[in-house]
């Protein structure tokens, strides 16, 4: 049985509601009293909304307890590479699962199979769906939309985009290239798309994340090696939490 972090209320329902069969007069007393300790839950979350670092521990610490140890079920998580090469998850929350499906693979090419799967593999209903989320803004949505309904909390307006992003992770992993021949390649790469002083201010962050946000990777789940860079600290990326490589 497979769950994703943010299905922790959901798993909270089963376990509390399943009475394996049981009729008796004390399974209808434990469901009432469940019943009181699902709406003090749903309160606490309703309560943290918005405070983002803080409801995704919770969305990973209940998903955790309850898809392991009462339903036997694994908890697989939803950062991808890009995710976590820029440190773009809270420690111990969405960091953390039992697998790290997604680990592997950067956000540029999520995207792209994605449509691929939607454009190939599925009838007109879900392709519609798949194609709707491929040009939803990336968010981790753990904000109310605006007043328009519209996502409030974009993640690329945060980071800076994700191809250029997935730009630098690759000749910085892979070839090892410096700073200024990684910003000389973007000018070239994207000359259409981006000028110097936007690949310049999006490289920075991506240095300074990439290089603080070790302490993260250092104890992340295990998960595939899908393309040719990985950052599993037990494959190929060993690097100390404390290195300086500004």
């Amino acid at each position: 049985m497979l769950f994703v972090q943010k299905d922790f209320l959901h798993l909270f329902k089963v376990f509390l509601f399943n009475d394996h069969g049981d009729t008796t007069f004390f399974s209808y007393i434990r469901i009432f009293v469940n019943a009181g300790i699902l709406l003090i839950l749903e309160k606490l979350v309703e309560a943290l909304r918005g405070r983002e670092n803080v409801e995704f521990v919770l969305n990973a610490s209940v998903t955790e307890l309850l898809g392991e140890d009462e339903l036997n079920g694994i908890v697989v998580g939803t950062g991808d590479l890009s995710e976590l090469a820029l440190g773009w998850c809270t420690y111990s929350g969405d960091q953390m699962s039992m697998y790290g499906i997604n680990a592997g693979i950067p956000k540029t090419l999520v995207r792209y199979l994605v449509k691929y799967a939607a454009e190939n593999l599925f009838g007109e209903e879900l392709r519609e769906v798949l194609l709707d989320v491929v040009e939803t803004p990336v968010s981790p949505e753990l904000l109310p939309t605006d007043e328009q309904g519209e996502i409030a909390q974009k993640t690329e307006d945060k980071v800076g985009p994700y191809e250029l992003h997935d730009f630098f992770i690759y000749y910085f992993l892979r070839y090892g290239f410096t700073r200024e021949k990684i910003r000389y390649m973007a000018i070239q790469a994207f000359e259409d798309k981006y000028d110097e002083a936007t690949i310049d201010k999006w490289l920075s962050v991506f240095m300074r994340r990439f290089c603080t946000q070790q302490f993260k990777r250092s104890c992340m789940p295990d998960g595939p090696k899908v393309v040719a860079v990985s950052l599993s600290p037990r494959g190929d990326w060993r690097m100390p939490s404390d290195a300086s490589c500004i």
